[in-house]
């Protein structure tokens, strides 16, 4: 999709969190009403007739279109979380990211089989988080899960996209 005004108001931080990695800081898109409005009009479009139940945010920056979408949607709100964040039982999920490893939960009641779930976090890089929290999502065996992030990274030899051949995957930018 690549709207010129989301491209103009995404910012871009060389060596962080370390030498090498480009970071693509959303929080510039979510402070501007002109650019949540874009990005929760679009993503709207996307999903207001996929029978969306639950729309799992991943920590933390995938929390925020989570849960405006799912207020637009009319449907509920999971969370996928670092350790040690959630009160209940939970699964969990190890991953590797491109400058360590980490690990994502969920709580062990959070989707019902007869869901059908849109996955959303703010950015698709290695896809080592994406990764990790479709697993959580598929232990619950809900009716169908979707993928959406807001930015996808190619230009720097990332191809997340790769690990999802058979997903029903969007994105909201291409970098």
């Amino acid at each position: 999709m690549n709207n010129e005004i989301l491209l103009k108001n995404l910012r871009c931080i060389p060596d962080f969190p370390r030498k090498g990695i480009n970071f693509r800081d959303v929080t510039t898109l979510y402070k501007d009403a002109e650019c949540m409005k874009i990005m929760l009009d679009e993503m709207y479009e996307l999903y207001k007739d996929k029978g969306i139940t639950k729309i799992v945010g991943v920590e933390s920056r995938g929390f925020v279109m989570a849960s405006a979408l799912a207020g637009k949607l009319g449907c509920g709100v999971v969370l996928a979380r670092k350790p040690g964040k959630l009160p209940s039982t939970v699964i969990k999920e190890q991953f590797s990211k491109e400058y360590g490893v980490d690990t994502v939960e969920m709580h062990i009641d959070a989707i019902d089989k007869d869901d059908v779930v849109l996955i959303h976090d703010d950015l698709l890089a290695t896809g080592g988080t994406a990764k990790a929290t479709y697993k959580l999502v598929e232990h619950f065996h809900p009716k169908k899960i979707y993928m959406n992030f807001i930015i996808e990274i190619r230009d720097e030899g990332l191809h997340g996209r790769d690990l999802f051949k058979d997903i029903d995957l969007t994105t909201l930018m291409t970098v």
